[in-house]
């Protein structure tokens, strides 16, 4: 029987690795290789996007709009992080733009196919969700660290709170 490549690859990524081998191959079933070249566009915010990627080398950046100050990098990932997580929860448009920093590899799993599969099997369904739910946990940990960054006092700088000066 012929190694199925996906397999090897999911097998390895941090976001797929320690699930079954029985549920791996059921992944790499609904799943495809695609690759980006550098300043390549994966998706566009408010676009309808139907894939869920899971970067395996490579880097990408994702992008907000701000008002009067256009598309932003909020954040970059990297090999083993999962890229597009609405999809899968049915969002409706794509809310960031992400692009390819680098040469980027990813596995593409059909967004519409992996929610079939979760419903038919709720051991890989709990499996995946309990990953997306870590990738969006880490995330937002990212996006509070970034805010303190922008909004963090500077050295010398004193605030004032109930209970008198802060250093």
């Amino acid at each position: 029987m012929e190694a199925n490549p996906l397999l090897e690859i999911l097998m390895k990524l941090r976001f797929t690795a320690g699930l079954s081998e029985e549920d791996q191959d059921k992944l790499a079933a609904i799943a495809r290789q695609r690759k980006f070249r550098a300043g390549e566009t994966l998706f566009t915010e408010g676009s309808d996007h139907k894939d869920l990627y899971v970067i395996c080398s490579g880097r990408v950046e994702i992008c907000m709009t701000i008002p009067a100050r256009g598309c932003l990098p909020v954040l970059t990932l990297e090999a083993g992080d999962l890229v597009g997580w609405s999809t899968i929860l049915q969002q409706g448009e794509m809310t960031a733009t992400v692009a390819a920093i680098d040469e980027t590899e990813v596995i593409a799993i059909n967004a519409e196919a992996l929610r079939a599969l979760c419903d038919a099997d709720h051991d890989i369904g709990y499996q995946i969700m309990q990953r997306i739910a870590r990738a969006l946990s880490q995330r937002l940990v990212a996006c509070r660290l970034q805010v303190l960054d922008m909004y963090g006092e500077q050295p010398g700088q004193t605030f004032q709170s109930e209970k008198g000066a802060v250093e």
